[in-house]
């Protein structure tokens, strides 16, 4: 039995095209036909993968991700409007494996499974709480704090941070970084964990006057053992 797939389209021809389709690759099929419907389902688990479409009646795509990566790591794949560029970088933002644009080849839809399939969820690594010093991170419940003051971390922040964390001591270079929480097909800009390095400076370094992830030259990042 092929990979378990659950499509979240409300559109409904194109939720039976993709239906037969990966039917004829062999996966194992499920579809819903609202937010809500769907949520609901991809928390009840079973599935590998999951194809979500951003504009959906109930509740909308980005939405049911944002809910879904309370709780799972199923890998999911957006599929978005030709033009709805900020819908792509929020859903990445917030855990999507990686989207693709409507209208789409099957060919290039089977494609970017394959590889979502092969990449899997990189946040499903470890359930206990990471501390250092004043800064906790709980990937079970997906909550980080720094002493009584929560952060609001996006998902990709949230595991570059958990990364840096589970690998205290270690100096990750950007390489490491981009493999553990971008994936081995990421093909984005290459300064992406700098970016988001700084994010995390923000809500962190900056907000708190402390200093907690260290640059090294060159090399990379890392967050030492006393969080100093």
């Amino acid at each position: 039995m092929g990979a378990q797939i659950l499509i979240i389209e409300d559109e409904a021809r194109m939720a039976r095209f993709l239906e037969l389709e990966l039917s004829h690759e062999g996966y194992t099929v499920s579809k819903a036909s609202d937010g809500r419907t769907g949520l609901d389902m991809a928390l009840a688990g079973g599935h590998d993968l999951i194809l979500l479409d951003v504009m959906l009646p109930g509740l909308n795509g980005l939405e049911v991700l944002r809910r879904l990566r309370n709780e799972k790591d199923v890998p999911v794949l957006m599929l978005t409007a030709r033009d709805a560029v900020m819908d792509k970088v929020s859903g990445l933002d917030m855990g999507a494996n990686d989207y693709i644009t409507k209208p789409f080849s099957i060919e290039e839809l089977l494609a970017r499974i394959r590889a979502a399939l092969r990449t899997g969820a990189p946040a499903a690594r470890r359930a206990v709480p990471l501390r250092c010093g004043e800064l906790v991170l709980d990937p079970a419940r997906h909550t980080a704090a720094y002493g009584d003051t929560p952060l609001q971390l996006t998902y990709k922040e949230f595991l570059l941070l958990q990364t840096l964390l589970e690998n205290r001591d270690i100096v990750q270079t950007r390489d490491m970084l981009l493999e553990t929480v971008w994936g081995y097909d990421y093909a984005g800009e290459t300064n992406v964990v700098d970016v988001y390095i700084r994010y995390l400076r923000q809500k962190l370094d900056d907000a708190f006057g402390v200093k907690i992830i260290h640059t090294v030259r060159g090399v990379g990042y890392v967050i030492k053992g006393d969080g100093t």
